[in-house]
Order: C-alpha cells, then structure tokens, then sequence
C-alpha cells in the first residue's frame, strides 16, 4: 500500500516554475510558517490561497530586512501589485507542519519586479510549491504605472540584487 502512494503519477514541471535545483536557493530570503487552522480546508489540508498569501508575507519582509517598509511605499504614492503570478503546487502542507518560504528577487526590468519563491519543509526535504510573481510600481494617486521606480526603492532593489547574486 505504501508503495503504491509513493508510485503516483507526477505532473512534470513547466517552463514557467520548474523545481530549482539546491545550489540555485543560496542567498535567497526564508520566512518561517506553520499551518494553522484557518489555513486548512476542513480535511486539514493547506487550502490553495493560503499559499499565495504566504509568497506576499515572505516578500513584504524581505523589503523590510533590506530598508523597504511596505507602509513607507504607500506614503510615498507608490504600490507595488501583483500583475502575474505563477505557481506550481508540488505537494500539500497540512495542520500543525512548519514550512521555509524562500524567496529573492529574480530580475528588475524597468518598473516591473520579478521574484522567485519555493515553499519547503525545515530540513529541505520536501519541496511544496514553487512559485514566480511580478509587480508593477504604481503612482498610487493617479492609479497609472509609474515610468520608473522611486530612486529609494530602486537604491535598495540594488543592494537586495547584489546580495543575493554573490
């Protein structure tokens, strides 16, 4: 029976959020979860939101070890929302599991930010999802993209591309 669990068929990985190879995670920023009730559906299975929710915490707090604090941006006029995402769901947390999400910023293309993100047991086991998204820098009072980012974000979007790319 047990063999047949660990035999069940396996999607391969698409172009878009293929599974990153070990030696490509160094340097990238780990957030800390465990699952909790209200993240479950009423089998105690991680209901798929909840994930995605996960992917902006890690990232609102990867801003915030490099300068960047979410409420600043705002007072600035400036936002940051999610125009695409992607994410691939390889194997499901459950209640009471902690988790690692990592996450880095994978490239920056005028005002557009990509990040990359896995979500994985503590002992880099168990890979759960991986997951790309990108945000637009937006002028928050004319709800327009801005042409370029705010000098401080790009300044600090350097010093996380810099330290994550050694």
């Amino acid at each position: 029976m047990s063999e047949e669990k660990s035999q069940q068929p396996q999607l391969p990985p698409t172009s878009a959020i293929d599974t990153p190879a070990s030696s490509s995670l160094e340097n990238w920023f780990e957030y800390l979860i465990r699952v909790n009730p209200h993240h479950t559906d009423y089998a105690g299975i991680v209901w798929h939101g909840s994930y995605i929710a996960w992917l902006e915490e890690a990232r609102v707090e990867c801003l915030r070890a490099i300068g960047i604090e979410y409420a600043d941006l705002v007072a600035l006029g400036c936002d940051l929302p999610v125009v695409e995402l992607s994410i691939r769901y390889h194997r499901p947390l459950q209640l009471g599991m902690a988790a690692v999400v990592k996450t880095r910023m994978a490239e920056v293309t005028g005002v557009r930010i990509n990040w990359g993100y896995t979500i994985e047991s503590p002992d880099r086991q168990d890979l759960y999802v991986t997951a790309k998204v990108t945000l637009v820098a937006l002028d928050r009072e004319r709800g327009k993209v801005m042409r370029q980012l705010p000098t401080t974000v790009k300044d600090a979007l350097a010093r996380l591309s810099e330290s994550t790319n050694k």
